[in-house]
């Protein structure tokens, strides 16, 4: 058997081949969501992505025999590593063929990588930060898989227990049927935590509440304050927070968001994030919106809408946590998902032992086709 070549992407034309590989990897499978390829180059782009403005990045291509047989990038967050107190040096993107002579070169390329600069540990698949994709796919293979998140096959795992990669986190997804009415206890719990916690339901007015008002500001530092305590969370910079107000929230169907605050301060204590599936049309585009690939995402967005929607994310004040404060938001976004005719929802990923935020779905029937995973190895 060949030499396995490891080779840095150093330019446009190596980009390219980055990030088609896993076109490539994926092509026909039936569960597999590729990622657009636009927002891909634009992920890697310094002058596009805030993340890269404090995190070191580099990618890398496996060659065999000429061909490109896997691909991993390799990054240190430095605020992510000053948060926590660790010197990790993170993998993602992490695509190869089944064969455990690839898998092992791109893994000693980032921890060597990672060594000269002084990291200590290796950890992955983790994006740049934790709005990036993260976690292999351990179960769930079966499961078609949503635009926010990883799918990988099922060799993937063996070859990192086979390198000798151990358990960092795991995380678990739910698949909830919209029910034909709104669950009497988020009804009962809402009319309570309103009157007693002064609160009421804002809906968005498009760009004029998210800009003019400040909303977008408002939803993305409520992240940043509930979200810190988990794993490996950084705070966004402001930078970051105005690039996703200005290029994401826009395409969000307001309808489709539901955010509380004090009726007194008009502080926003809580935000769920909602659009309706597009994994149909996302693998109906291979990656591209030209020359039709924008027709099939569009008519899932706007006309036609698949039966899923993708809850993306959910945000609670600290000090309002298991007060009832998620019933408000469900208790809103329930009969919406019914006129709209969804018949299913299905979460971003959730840590396994995050208790509060797997308690908001007590009162609705679930269950949890998917579990990934985050993988770490001492340098």
């Amino acid at each position: 058997m060949s030499t396995v070549i490891i080779k840095e992407v150093s330019s446009k034309k190596d980009l390219d081949a980055f990030i088609c590989f896993n076109y490539e990897l994926y092509k026909g499978n039936e569960y597999a969501v590729p990622d657009l390829y636009f927002d891909m180059v634009a992920t890697f782009d310094p002058k596009k992505n805030a993340s890269l403005d404090f995190c070191e990045m580099q990618l890398f291509l496996a060659y065999r025999d000429g061909k490109v047989v896997g691909r991993v990038g390799a990054f240190i967050n430095q605020r992510a590593n000053e948060t926590w107190n660790v010197k990790n040096v993170r993998f993602g993107w992490i695509d190869f063929i089944d064969d455990e002579e690839v898998s092992k070169a791109l893994l000693d390329t980032v921890r060597d990588w990672g060594a000269k600069r002084g990291m200590t540990a290796m950890q992955g698949p983790l994006g740049m930060t934790d709005m990036d994709p993260e976690g292999m796919l351990i179960e769930g293979f079966d499961k078609i898989g949503t635009m926010a998140t990883i799918y990988n096959y099922p060799y993937y795992p063996a070859h990192m227990d086979k390198y000798g990669m151990e358990k960092d986190a795991d995380w678990i997804e739910m698949r909830i049927p919209v029910p034909d009415k709104v669950p009497e206890k988020y009804t009962r719990v809402s009319e309570l935590t309103l009157k007693r916690h002064n609160l009421r339901i804002k809906k968005l007015n498009g760009k004029k509440d998210l800009f003019g008002r400040g909303y977008g500001q408002k939803i993305f530092d409520l992240i940043n304050e509930s979200y810190a305590p988990l794993f490996g969370y950084s705070k966004m910079t402001q930078k970051q927070i105005d690039g996703y107000v200005k290029n994401y929230l826009p395409l969000v169907d307001m309808r489709m968001v539901t955010l509380v605050e004090d009726v007194d301060t008009n502080e926003v204590v809580a935000v769920g994030v909602s659009m309706p599936s597009i994994v149909r049309a996302l693998q109906k585009a291979g990656g591209k919106l030209f020359p039709f690939g924008w027709f099939h995402v569009l008519k899932s967005l706007k006309w036609k809408h698949e039966e899923g929607v993708e809850l993306l994310l959910v945000a609670v004040k600290p000090e309002y946590q298991n007060k009832g404060v998620n019933a408000l938001l469900f208790a809103d976004l329930i009969p919406i998902y019914q006129k709209m005719g969804f018949k299913w929802a299905e979460t971003n990923p959730q840590l396994e032992f995050n208790v509060k935020g797997q308690a908001q779905w007590q009162y609705l029937e679930h269950t949890v086709p998917k579990r990934r995973r985050c993988y770490k190895k001492d340098i």
